[in-house]
Order: C-alpha cells, then structure tokens, then sequence
C-alpha cells in the first residue's frame, strides 16, 4: 500500500483555498492547478497579460515538481483552463517552449467562464516518477 506525501515549496505561491500544492502518491504527483501569483510577492503582479500569466503559471508548476523530486519530463498529463480560447495560441506558444521534451504530456484545454482572482490561465497536471 502507497503512502500519499503532501509536496509544498515557497518557491511557488500558497494555496488559496483547502488544499495542497501537489500530493506525492506511489509514484505520481499530482499538482493542483497554478494560477499567476508571484510567489515572493504573493501577488499577481501581471493580471490580464495572458503572455506573462501563461510564464508565471508554468515556473509555478515547474517549483511544485522540483519540490516533489520531479522534471519537467516526468510530466504525463496537463489540463489548461482558459477564460477565452481565443488566447489559446499565445498560450500553446509558451507551453510548447516549457514543455520542449522528447515526450511531451497528454493535455486537455478547456474554457471556463471564470478563473480564481480574475485570472486568464489556470494549468495543473500529473507526473510520473520513474
């Protein structure tokens, strides 16, 4: 039987609600979706630039995974959830750049009416370690 760890780093923001950053399990993580705050400001200092909240989100997620002892690589399913898919080119762009691996991950993009703190982009996913 596996053991679930809770992962959690400063260098990515704090939860804002009931929950963890990622949970290790067996050997998965699943990471909770990240949105654009700055982790050292506790802020988004970016709001409304899709580019740069796109930027924020993926170092978060990326902080979240080094946390629980994983790469960018181990990374096997995303989900991006977008206010408007009308940006979803710009983000595809940047996510393409992040995930520039040999393999990159299953992914999902949907469109929400809504985001937590007004935000354009929310991304989580899963990763595998093997």
């Amino acid at each position: 039987m596996s053991t679930k760890q809770v992962i959690k780093t400063s260098n990515a923001p704090d939860p804002v609600g009931p929950y963890n950053q990622a949970i290790k399990a067996g050997d998965f993580i699943y990471c909770s979706g990240q949105i654009a705050i700055d982790p050292d400001l506790n802020q988004i200092t970016c709001l409304g630039d899709i580019e740069k909240e796109t930027i924020q989100v993926l170092k978060n997620l990326a902080a979240v995974l080094k946390a629980g002892g994983a790469k960018i690589e181990d990374v096997i399913k995303t989900t991006i959830y977008l206010t408007d898919l009308g940006n979803f080119q710009i983000v595809n762009r940047i996510y393409s750049d992040f995930f520039n691996v040999k393999n990159p991950p299953a992914r999902a993009c949907v469109e929400v009416s809504s985001l937590p703190k007004g935000v354009l982009v929310e991304i989580d996913c899963v990763a595998f370690l093997e």
